[in-house]
């Protein structure tokens, strides 16, 4: 069954037939999301910024590239994902994970859709803190992990659009983020925090 064309999609024809304000009209859309979900997975704002400006000019130079098929989202956050890739490949492990953090998003949306599974095990623990632990609990767990759980419950992204987004199958999918949930689990666990498991 074929998706209906979205306004994305209306956007990237006027763009595939030269129309430049188009492409303003996806940066001012895309560009802030894209810094955020940058920022959850790397914690550095300089670099969030440089991998958004590079995504969108990914966006222009491949427009012809895309079919109008009401997928834009995937495409445009598989492109985010290879580039954050490439990006961590040629940097050391070490060296990302301890990159210098910068002003990150309140992320209310996610601590809700998180904090349905959550406990507090103190209950002083107030709702920054909890988004604070979150936060250093999903530097310390692997980068493929980290994608799913930031791009599901951050960016509040469907797992069958994961799948797409991160080229891998939906039952992979489902593992790493159960891994990621597990291993969160654990960590927040010493900082106060209990994650309900999977049920």
């Amino acid at each position: 069954m074929i998706s209906p064309i979205s306004d994305d999609d209306r956007l990237m024809i006027r763009l595939q037939e030269g129309d430049r304000a188009a492409f303003d009209e996806i940066v001012e859309k895309w560009q802030g999301k894209l810094i955020g979900y940058f920022i959850r997975i790397s914690r550095d704002r300089q670099l969030s910024e440089d991998l958004a400006q590079e995504t969108l000019l990914k966006i222009y130079s491949q427009s012809w590239d895309y079919l109008p098929l009401g997928r834009f989202r995937s495409w445009l956050f598989r492109i985010a994902h290879n580039l954050f890739i490439d990006d961590y490949r040629k940097r050391s492990h070490d060296a990302l994970i301890r990159a210098a953090r910068g002003r990150t998003d309140d992320g209310t949306q996610a601590v809700d859709l998180l904090l349905a599974d959550a406990v507090a095990l103190d209950e002083n623990l107030h709702r920054s803190e909890v988004l604070s632990c979150i936060q250093e609990a999903l530097d310390e767990i692997p980068e493929v992990q980290r994608s799913v759980f930031v791009l599901h419950y951050f960016e509040e992204i469907p797992l069958d659009e994961v799948c797409e987004i991160m080229e891998t199958p939906l039952a992979t999918t489902k593992s790493r983020l159960r891994l990621a949930k597990e291993k969160l689990a654990e960590k927040l666990t010493f900082r106060g925090l209990h994650l309900r498991p999977e049920t």
